[in-house]
């Protein structure tokens, strides 16, 4: 058995995250993918911790097992080297600014001519078209433009000395997921047409569509006191018998969600207290509230106990984990949740495993991160070079070597310890 991806090519022109991402998940799927590198290398290599070798944990975790080649786009000969590539590719990914690619000879119309079947993934902030194309975009910009961080200043801006935003780069990686469907969607088309296509995701959008309460702000609607059904952050904390930390997924607030807990803790009487008979009478007596559920929490022997009671009553809750903690769980061990690849200098880096179990498709194991350039050469012998002219090719500046590297080096005033790469290229 091999990944359900087996034996589509992608080349990868991206950097950071919402592209290598996308990429990384259709090689994990069984596709093979071929990064493309600027000279100056993909900043996430300078990620901290900075490794000396340019291979920092971050870069690792949405590239390793990637073939890279680094290019300078600049240089005589280099571009044709990119669309050589090109040419046997079913998918390309991009995420720079609209039009930057275009400016190479490296468009969606340019290269659909000599590919036909391409489908071209461009991720971009605003999308390729309209009044905010040119617009620099970071996930929390693009986050702050589309709503979302308004919706969580709004829910816990109060509780905040200053305002904040969220510290995950969910623009980002949300595009990157939504470019791996619309890959797989055009890939699907082009077997029923032979054509592959462009597709344009635009990562404001792409916030605006998991929003799942959108509508209550996109119809104006008043929810007043009343919270919704579901929702993070109008789950309560509370502490177990033991001193456990944990949130529940549902409101004391909401009339609905108030009636799980009256059920849970054996308390009908509460419904007719005063202070709790209404979602604004709870609102303003949430502390009172609170109080009353956790001491009845401290009334159980064990956590196992309460939940049992909790689960009685249709209420799920979970315990506060740092990643590290959910890791060392007998649940991350059964599902393989974390797995290691070589940091190239003689360790590893812990990552993040597979999020899927196939029942008739073996994925292979990620593979190591690359260093920049390292590929070179096994890529270009593949295409048809000689050595003269991938030598020549080195020689004029149009093939890099590890410039992340050296850079790191000089700045840290050391050099990576030399390592022999994994694939020969001789």
């Amino acid at each position: 058995m091999s990944g359900p991806l087996h034996g589509l090519k992608v080349v990868d022109f991206s950097r950071v995250l919402a592209g290598p991402l996308c990429a990384r998940t259709l090689q994990d799927l069984g596709a093979e993918v071929v990064k493309i590198e600027p000279p100056r290398s993909d900043v996430s290599r300078f990620s901290a911790p900075v490794a000396p070798n340019g291979v920092s944990g971050y870069y690792a975790q949405q590239n390793a097992g990637k073939r890279n080649i680094s290019i300078d786009l600049n240089v005589s000969g280099a571009r044709d080297i990119a669309l050589q590539l090109c040419d046997g590719a079913d998918i390309l990914i991009e995420n720079f600014r609209p039009g930057t690619l275009a400016a190479f000879g490296l468009d969606y119309q340019t290269l659909a001519e000599r590919n036909p079947g391409l489908v071209y993934i461009s991720i971009s902030g605003y999308g390729q078209s309209g009044p905010w194309r040119s617009r620099m975009a970071y996930a929390p910009t693009v986050q702050a433009e589309a709503g979302f961080t308004h919706h969580s200043l709004r829910h816990f801006g109060e509780n905040l000395d200053t305002p904040q935003t969220d510290a995950l780069s969910h623009a980002d990686v949300y595009a990157g997921l939504q470019g791996v469907i619309a890959a797989l969607a055009a890939i699907r088309q082009r077997e029923q047409t032979g054509r592959g296509q462009h597709v344009d995701i635009a990562m404001a959008a792409t916030i605006m569509s998991i929003n799942e309460r959108a509508h209550v702000d996109l119809n104006d609607l008043d929810l007043g006191d009343e919270p919704a059904i579901l929702g993070a952050t109008d789950g309560s904390f509370f502490v177990g018998p033991g001193g456990e930390e944990f949130v529940s997924a549902i409101s004391l607030v909401g009339t609905i969600t108030f009636r799980f807990f009256m059920a849970a803790m054996r308390r009908p009487d509460l419904a007719s207290d005063p202070r709790f008979a209404t979602a604004t009478a709870r609102r303003a007596n949430i502390g009172e509230l609170k109080h009353a559920v956790q001491a009845w929490i401290w009334s159980f022997a064990d956590m196992a106990a309460l939940d049992a009671q909790f689960d009685e009553a249709k209420i799920a809750i979970g315990e506060i984990r740092s990643l590290s903690d959910v890791a060392a769980s007998e649940w991350a061990a059964h599902w393989e949740a974390t797995h290691e690849v070589p940091d190239r200098d003689g360790g590893t880096f812990r990552l993040p495993g597979r999020p899927w179990h196939f029942s008739d498709a073996e994925l292979a194991p990620p593979g190591e991160p690359a260093l920049q350039g390292e590929h070179n050469a096994e890529v270009l012998e593949g295409l048809g070079y000689r050595a003269d002219q991938i030598d020549q090719l080195a020689a004029s500046g149009a093939l890099v070597g590890n410039f992340a590297s050296m850079l790191i080096s000089k700045v840290l005033g050391r050099e990576a310890r030399p390592e022999r790469p994994s694939t020969p290229t001789d």
